[in-house]
């Protein structure tokens, strides 16, 4: 019965250091962002029900599959570990970004604000708390997180989105000053033109708008969004002239939304 007991022992010894050994090769190879072979030797060994032992195998997987572009694979393995590590703010970060890669922004937040909960004050989660509250149209819980994220460290996307927040509460007037400093941190931050000119148009200020798309002209004189947007300005304004050129030219760079305003406003201009 000893006898038994050390064979029984000393098998299970050896299997357990062949998976500690394939864990650490697959950790090297996942080190050297070779995602694949990596997620493969994670998944032999919890085939081997080694996982049951090592929960964290499974978010060593998830993040492989994050890499490898299979988001919803990887968000059943980090959900198997949450079940085991429901504490790891870092669990719900990929998790959040898996969601984010698929598009779905209500599982997107429910784990970032979990991630917030179990990281206090963490400014980078708080500042994508903060995006995801405007792009769901929360505006004022948006420009809440978005000024306490700037208090630590301030930056053109913080700046631009809570620009963005403040149009969609109605303040106008906070939000161009919002997009101006964003500008002034990055004058390369092409949101910032874009979100400033057409938050304008919407208003009807259409000179105003032509400002902002004519700054990022000088910079990127081939950027579609700006002259499409230019050229609906112009024609909003009875420039047609000087608006189709802009159309036609977003137009041939590749942008096919400006082909409606061109059949509209431009075939008489061009004849």
């Amino acid at each position: 019965m000893v006898a038994a007991f050390f064979v029984c022992s000393t098998v299970a010894s050896g299997q357990q250091a062949r998976w500690q050994r394939l864990e650490a090769e697959a950790d090297t190879l996942m080190q050297q962002e070779q995602f694949e072979k990596a997620e493969q030797r994670y998944t032999a060994i919890i085939a081997s029900n080694a996982a049951t032992l090592n929960p964290k195998l499974y978010y060593k997987r998830g993040v492989c599959r994050y890499y490898l572009g299979a988001f919803a694979n990887a968000i059943v393995d980090v959900g198997l570990f949450i079940q085991q590590a429901p504490k790891s703010a870092q669990a719900y970060i990929l998790r959040g970004l898996c969601y984010r890669q698929l598009g779905d922004l209500d599982q997107q937040l429910a784990d970032i604000e979990k991630a917030s909960e179990l990281q206090i004050g963490n400014p980078q989660l708080i500042k994508w708390r903060g995006s995801l509250y405007v792009e769901k149209g929360e505006y004022m819980k948006g420009k809440d997180d978005l000024m306490l994220a700037r208090t630590f460290e301030d930056d053109a996307e913080l700046e631009t989105t809570l620009g963005m927040a403040y149009s969609g509460m109605g303040n106008i007037a906070e939000a161009i000053k919002c997009f101006n400093r964003s500008i002034v941190l990055d004058v390369h931050f092409t949101p910032a033109y874009l979100s400033a000119g057409s938050m304008l148009m919407e208003e009807n200020r259409y000179a105003e708008a032509l400002v902002y798309f004519d700054l990022l002209l000088r910079l990127e004189p081939n950027n579609q969004s700006a002259l499409f947007y230019k050229g609906v300005s112009l024609v909003e304004q009875k420039l047609e002239k000087d608006g189709c050129r802009c159309l036609q030219r977003a137009f041939d760079l590749g942008l096919g939304d400006a082909l409606d305003y061109l059949k509209e406003y431009c075939y008489d201009v061009f004849k």
